[in-house]
């Protein structure tokens, strides 16, 4: 919770604030996100406003997950930009609306200062969720896995496998050996014949 007490409901007050506070459980998504109990370092800037209190900051954390194509654990930072306002318990928020029939919605999602306090993390957590890649890689030209044996091709640029026939074609495959062997007969006997041909 932060306190605006210093403020005082003086419109055009502003306060600049710098704390560091821990990560929240699940600050992410299923393949990166911010460890539970990270140093969350934010810059804020608090100003008093008519309606309330207008907080706009910065959040930098740690993230750690997975690169999607080759799976190695992938260490990375994020920097993500917030702005929200926290309105007076007391304000006449309807008034703000009128012109937009929206009321009952548009007071749904307003924040609310509690007392002179207001709490974060619903901000935070939406705003660096929302400054995640959605495709985190390792290296933008990392090659992923080998889709045969599942190598991390990255390790060996090299890598390869000799072509294996499914067993259920293979009966397939040599018949259509024989005939190219065949073929291969008929050119050469052809051939033969128009030697012979020119010889006489």
């Amino acid at each position: 919770m932060f306190d605006t007490r210093e403020l005082g409901r003086r419109p055009g007050a502003l306060k600049r604030v710098s704390r560091t506070v821990e990560a929240p459980k699940d600050l992410g998504i299923e393949v990166i996100g911010v460890p539970e109990g990270a140093t969350i370092e934010l810059d804020l800037r608090l100003e008093s406003v008519m309606e309330g209190v207008l907080v706009t900051g910065t959040a930098r954390a740690p993230l750690s997950g997975e690169c999607v194509r080759c799976l190695e654990p992938l260490g990375q930072q994020c920097e993500a930009d917030f702005q929200e306002m926290f309105s007076y318990p007391d304000a006449d928020d309807r008034s703000l609306f009128k012109d937009t029939g929206d009321d009952a919605e548009e007071e749904e999602d307003m924040l609310f200062l509690e007392g002179d306090l207001f709490d974060l993390e619903p901000v935070l957590r939406d705003a660096v969720v929302l400054s995640l890649p959605l495709q985190p890689v390792c290296d933008p030209d990392c090659p992923g896995l080998c889709s045969e044996c599942g190598a991390r091709l990255a390790d060996d640029p090299e890598h390869q496998h000799n072509e294996a026939v499914d067993i259920r074609w293979a009966a397939l495959q040599e018949l259509a050996e024989t005939i190219q062997d065949g073929e291969k007969d008929d050119v050469n006997g052809a051939a033969s014949g128009a030697d012979e041909k020119q010889e006489k």
